[in-house]
């Protein structure tokens, strides 16, 4: 019984690492055009808005699954 629960700890966190690098696979693959640029005749300046930037994404993106994962196993642990 105690090998069925390290295997299933193990493809879980299995499960969570690939879907991890999937989604940051998704956020880089996204087109970038909202990317906001601002030009001038005499100088050129480029500025990009924060939430434009793929970085910030991926870590809400992992900070929202930590925070689902730990919700989810907290009512499990109720349970039993």
């Amino acid at each position: 019984m105690k090998t069925i629960t390290i295997i299933k700890s193990k493809m879980n966190a299995l499960l969570i690492f690939v879907f991890t690098m999937s989604m940051s696979l998704f956020a880089f693959a996204q087109d970038t055009t909202g990317v906001v640029t601002k030009e001038n005749k005499t100088t050129t300046t480029t500025t990009t808005e924060w939430y434009a930037d793929p970085m910030y994404l991926i870590g809400g993106g992992v900070l929202l699954l930590i925070i689902i994962v730990l919700i989810a196993r907290s009512g499990k642990s109720k349970r039993d």
